[in-house]
């Protein structure tokens, strides 16, 4: 049975990462309604899935203010633009995809949590790394109990030093007071992961981490506002603009310019965010933090995320009392040690052709299948799953902030929890 859906934010994530899944498989999912406020976006958007000028919104309320138009809704707004239109969206009965994160504010998240169950709707967030073949793999083998009970895992996200200053120092997550803390932007998948595969509760949390590099202390002498325009730094720059995004981050421009010629290019750096010097932005998030957590039957996990990598990858070891897990996710392999037999397996997995190794087309694919047999119940990435992961990431940052104060998770939110709510 197909599945109509509308979509809220036709940039990088709505377009790029679920609006593919319909136009691969038209039988299944079908956008009959788009509101996105860039025109050009808006009218690609459009283009691509057939939809008429009738139903080309350029803002959300207008999409929202009219009876309902399909069976879910997508939503790919920033952050900050997430919470109305989901209770909105729930409250006339939609289904909803809601990207990741949530909401930069913890009541919000809990209040759209409670808002689905009220509704009886399904609310997934995009933590589409559950739905990858290499996290699942995981995640089986240690369901299946070969390397025995979980004492600790160790994460470490790393981010790569031009991710880093192309989403978090130049564009469009580079500053909390407008999106979202670092560790929530990026890492609440991290959370969500280590939350997913411990499957207990964190019990306290404590962090550090700070702007170490991308801010103006650090800014060659004689460094322009922008690298176009003359920077004395230019060839001993690793971050100049022009010489990424024309050649090895040539891919990364069509995030800011549907325009890819290199005069395209070089118009959207002198007229766009991402044309600006790094250490001349105004970002505030972290360029690289430490997490510390504690759960529920004793198990430890340690996160660690770093902008200054060469790669953009996850590396993970986890360890239990019968064995260890070893993995590269941008390997696709991982590899299990037996501490009885001395055996080492060495798993690779197919990550597909989709964007988080999968997981794009993943979360969409099951999201589908449980609209049409929906009879109640929770999706794999509920809103009540999130919300916890999401605390945790609140709760680090909210130590961070505090030099390493250690939060007790359940009094954090028990802080949070509306007044009356269930």
């Amino acid at each position: 049975m197909k599945v109509t859906a509308v979509l809220l934010g036709a940039g990088d994530r709505g377009a790029r990462a679920y609006g593919p899944y319909a136009m691969n498989n038209p039988h299944e999912l079908q956008f009959v309604a788009v509101a996105e406020p860039n025109e050009e976006r808006r009218t690609s958007f459009m283009e691509d899935h057939h939809i008429p000028e009738s139903k080309a919104f350029l803002d959300w309320k207008e999409v929202l203010s009219q009876p309902k138009m399909a069976e879910v809704i997508v939503i790919c707004t920033m952050d900050r633009q997430h919470y109305e239109p989901t209770l909105r969206a729930l409250e006339l009965g939609y289904h909803v995809l809601l990207e990741k994160p949530m909401s930069p504010n913890p009541q919000e998240c809990i209040e759209m949590e409670l808002a689905a169950r009220k509704h009886d709707r399904l609310l997934t967030i995009g933590h589409v790394l559950r739905y990858t073949s290499y996290w699942s793999s995981i995640k089986r083998i240690m369901n299946e109990g070969k390397i025995g009970q979980i004492v600790s895992i160790q994460l470490n996200e790393n981010v790569g030093h031009m991710h880093m200053s192309h989403s978090f120092v130049r564009g469009n997550w580079s500053n909390s007071n407008k999106t979202s803390p670092m560790i929530l932007q990026k890492s609440c998948h991290d959370m969500d992961v280590l939350s997913w595969l411990m499957n207990q509760r964190c019990m306290r949390i404590s962090s550090y981490g700070s702007l170490m590099h991308f801010n103006a202390a650090n800014a060659p002498e004689g460094a322009p506002e922008r690298c176009l325009d003359g920077c004395p730094a230019e060839m001993s720059c690793p971050y100049h603009a022009a010489r990424y995004y024309l050649g090895d981050g040539k891919g990364w421009a069509r995030k800011f310019t549907l325009d890819t010629t290199r005069e395209g290019i070089l118009e959207a750096l002198r007229t766009t965010p991402y044309g600006r010097c790094v250490y001349h932005c105004d970002n505030n998030v972290v360029d690289h933090q430490v997490v510390s957590m504690e759960f529920e039957d004793g198990a430890t996990a340690t996160f660690s995320m770093s902008g200054f990598t060469h790669n953009m990858t996850r590396t993970i070891q986890i360890m239990g009392t019968k064995g260890e897990i070893r993995g590269d996710m941008a390997d696709q392999s991982y590899t299990v040690y037996d501490f009885l037999t001395k055996e080492e397996a060495t798993f690779k997995v197919n990550p597909g052709t989709f964007g988080h190794g999968g997981g794009d087309e993943g979360i969409v694919r099951q999201f589908l299948k449980e609209v049409r047999e929906y009879a109640g119940g929770e999706s794999l990435t509920s809103a009540a799953a999130s919300v916890r992961s999401h605390l945790m990431a609140f709760a680090a940052e909210e130590s961070r902030l505090q030099q390493g104060k250690a939060i007790q998770i359940d009094e954090y939110y028990r802080s949070f929890i509306p007044e009356g709510a269930v």
